[in-house]
């Protein structure tokens, strides 16, 4: 979903010579295919937004295959960005990084200031690596390697699937098919108390490019910090979430909490002032992004 943001975001601002490879194309978790790709087209700036994603079902029953294949897509690309010279490489991490009991907002120093929720740990600490590795190149080879940590994403290319979706595409979907099929009620796993903070992906994609053009490894590491938030530092209840949500799709049906699924961390919203004090904020209000996201939506899957 960023990937391609940042994508079609270059290509609109007259950018042309864009390396752009699938997955079919090339397996980020093979290291002597990216070996051979970096050797090949010696790319002068990176944006790694590659990673194996989920929700919290996803990453609660896929553990092995988040910890795994994350670290494999990390390790390669800024190993062999290193080795060849890349002059500047993004990488993108998620707010999963941060302990569970993080008070908030949450600031880029509570990094590593205690235990990860359980349920995303092994994605966590796959990101949490990823962000010591531009650190840690930095700091031996002088690599201009910088890390963004975005807050809770959505917009046009989510991911629709009920099984490994986040909870806000995956309840546009819910609704939708429950206002297709006429159901009475849509449920919604968890209590509907814990608060989540989300950002449209058009904002984030803006965001990684302003502090690509105006931050270098070097500033960020003056500062005692690893990485930048990026966010909309204002949270939102699941509860509300689904009524916004609801009204977006006109679902006139019922809306019924399961307290039996887990709800994750009760609250999770990222302190923003440093984004901020850089100029920085984001264009796209909560309501505008959910009803353009279902617009998109219906367009590619109604």
């Amino acid at each position: 979903m960023v990937g391609s943001g940042i994508l079609r975001r270059l290509e609109k601002d007259g950018y042309s010579n864009l390396i752009i490879k699938t997955h079919d194309d090339l397996d980020l978790t093979n290291q002597h295919a990216v070996k051979i790709f970096y050797e090949k087209y010696k790319p002068e700036f990176v944006f790694i937004c590659a990673a194996k994603v989920g929700g919290i079902h996803a990453n609660n029953t896929s553990r092995a295959q988040f910890i795994y294949e994350n670290l494999q897509i990390q390790n390669n690309l800024i190993h062999f960005a290193y080795l060849n010279g890349v002059k500047k490489l993004l990488f993108l991490g998620s707010s999963c990084i941060y302990p569970m009991d993080s008070p908030q907002p949450i600031k880029e120093e509570y990094l590593l200031t205690g235990p990860l929720e359980p349920t995303n740990e092994p994605y966590a600490i796959a990101k949490i690596a990823g962000i010591k590795m531009c650190e840690n190149y930095y700091r031996q080879y002088d690599s201009n390697f910088i890390a963004v940590m975005p807050t809770n994403l959505y917009g046009s290319y989510d991911n629709f699937d009920l099984n490994t979706s986040h909870v806000l595409p995956a309840l546009i979907k819910k609704f939708h098919d429950a206002k297709l099929l006429n159901n009475s009620s849509v449920e919604v796993w968890g209590s509907g108390k814990p608060k989540r903070e989300f950002l449209h992906v058009d904002d984030c994609v803006d965001a990684c490019l302003y502090i690509f053009n105006c931050l270098n490894a070097e500033s960020i590491f003056a500062k005692k910090i690893t990485h930048i938030n990026i966010g909309a530092g204002k949270d939102i209840s699941i509860a509300d979430l689904a009524k916004v949500i609801s009204d977006a799709v006109e679902y006139k049906g019922e809306v019924e909490f399961n307290p039996n699924k887990p709800d994750g961390v009760a609250r999770k919203v990222l302190d923003v002032s440093r984004l901020s004090y850089l100029g920085w904020e984001p264009k796209i209000d909560l309501m505008t992004g959910i009803q353009k996201t279902y617009q998109w939506y219906i367009e590619n899957y109604g």
